[in-house]
């Protein structure tokens, strides 16, 4: 019984662990007049700290509010579009080296998907 306990418990801890997205990824979406963009995200997760950076064409920006919790991730980047500040936040699934990302910001939101560049 000692041990079926352990087992659980063991597995149950390893669910509950946060997904290790730590790395490089390549991130690609579309924009509403069809063209494909590429983004770079950086990734360092500490527990369920997460902090890095997104780099496009428009240069980097910093990771904010930064969390991974089990193979949920979400975080924000603020980015000047035209003389506006605007935060962008970004909700997604982790399933082995590829994400899943829903992007929003304002009224608008956009799907991406991100894959891990090996190392």
């Amino acid at each position: 019984m000692k041990t079926r306990m352990l087992v659980v418990g063991v597995a149950l801890a390893a669910l509950a662990a946060a997904a290790d997205v730590t790395g490089k990824w390549k991130a690609t979406f579309s924009t509403p007049d069809g063209s494909t963009r590429e983004n770079t995200l950086t990734f360092k997760a500490e527990g369920e700290k997460l902090t890095g950076a997104v780099a496009s064409q428009m240069g980097e920006a910093a990771i904010e509010d930064g969390k991974v919790k089990g193979d949920e991730i979400t975080f924000a980047v603020t980015r000047n579009f035209g003389g506006n500040e605007v935060k962008l936040m970004y909700k997604g699934k982790v399933s082995g080296d590829e994400i899943k990302f829903m992007v929003s910001f304002g009224d608008r939101e956009f799907e991406m998907s991100a894959k891990r560049i090996p190392t």
